[in-house]
């Protein structure tokens, strides 16, 4: 069945990220799924101000709120803004600097 959910209203509890993750120390994060099919999974995202790491999933992404850059294993820098639209590949390492609290919509293949 079609759905519509507004992504700005959804809340999402944030926690703090584990030490070996969080750089620049104080970094939370949260996550909620809205939605799953047999292929995919569609849900909102959030990291406070800071400095922080991950190994990605394969996801499509879009900034709906909030300012930064991820900084790419390869040098590559990618600038989040509002309606920035980023791809992220299974197993990058990424370094997330994140200058406004940042939300934003992503889509994952299902492992």
């Amino acid at each position: 069945m079609a759905s519509v959910d507004d992504p700005a209203g959804i809340v999402v509890v944030q926690v703090p990220l584990d030490d070996a993750r969080d750089v620049s120390g104080g970094v939370t994060t949260g996550s909620v799924t809205i939605g799953d099919t047999d292929t995919m999974t569609i849900g909102v995202w959030e990291h406070s101000i800071g400095v922080s790491t991950d190994t990605e999933n394969d996801e499509v992404f879009v900034v709906l709120s909030g300012r930064g850059r991820i900084r790419m294993q390869d040098g590559a820098i990618l600038e989040l803004a509002p309606g920035t639209v980023g791809r992220l590949f299974a197993g990058e390492q990424t370094r997330w600097e994140i200058d406004e609290p940042l939300r934003k919509v992503w889509v994952a293949a299902h492992d």
